[in-house]
């Protein structure tokens, strides 16, 4: 087994209690509980802002990441006395909505909702899989300019894995993919922007 595989089956039963607990968090919430309610849309704040910064940018013609996030937690607000724990885990159920608001976000500033944006997470030094360590060196403001040259569907599964802190199985449900293809697409991504950073590293008077 190598490092990188014993960090990542070390990292799960954490991931899991965590999924268990926005879970359990998410089904009180939906059950009318207010204290609980409050619990929960503090547990998905920043994951939520985090995304929507990535997938819209800081500012466009209409709409911040902020002002989108906010959108966001209100529509889940609104959506949670319909939220049925049993058939949809709760990171699920929030993804469905902020992807559909990041949608409305673009299509009402013109962009379409595939265009790349100039923002990463704020962080990466807490992804779930230990191939981001290797781009944690990087400068932030060189992440975001090479992260707008990935292919769409390699730019979504690293928000999903960074920003929302998907698993690898999550992300797959939420792309329509397979846990195996969603780590290859992972790698290839990662492997891409270091790529792209040697290139622009290597352009840069000595």
């Amino acid at each position: 087994m190598t490092g990188s595989e014993a960090e990542r089956e070390g990292d799960e039963p954490s991931r899991a209690a965590r999924t268990a607990e926005l879970n359990h968090a998410a089904a009180a919430a939906a059950a009318g509980d207010p204290r609980a309610r409050d619990a929960f849309l503090e547990m998905i704040r920043q994951p939520i802002l985090r995304y929507c910064r990535a997938r819209v940018g800081p500012s466009v013609r209409v709409q911040t990441g902020e002002d989108v996030a906010q959108d966001v937690l209100m529509a889940v607000v609104e959506a949670l006395p319909r939220y049925r724990p049993s058939e949809v885990p709760a990171m699920a159920f929030i993804y469905g909505i902020a992807r559909n608001k990041v949608a409305d976000s673009l299509r009402a500033s013109g962009r379409d909702r595939s265009d790349p944006t100039d923002v990463l997470p704020d962080s990466i030094s807490t992804a779930p899989e230990p191939e981001e360590n290797a781009m944690i060196s990087a400068d932030a403001r060189q992440l975001r300019k090479l992260l707008d040259q990935l292919p769409p569907a390699h730019r979504e599964v690293l928000v999903l894995r960074v920003a929302m802190q998907f698993s690898a199985e999550e992300t797959a449900r939420a792309v329509g993919s397979t846990p195996g293809a969603v780590r290859v697409t992972q790698h290839r991504a990662l492997a891409k922007l270091r790529a792209l950073l040697a290139e622009q590293m290597a352009d840069q008077p000595r």
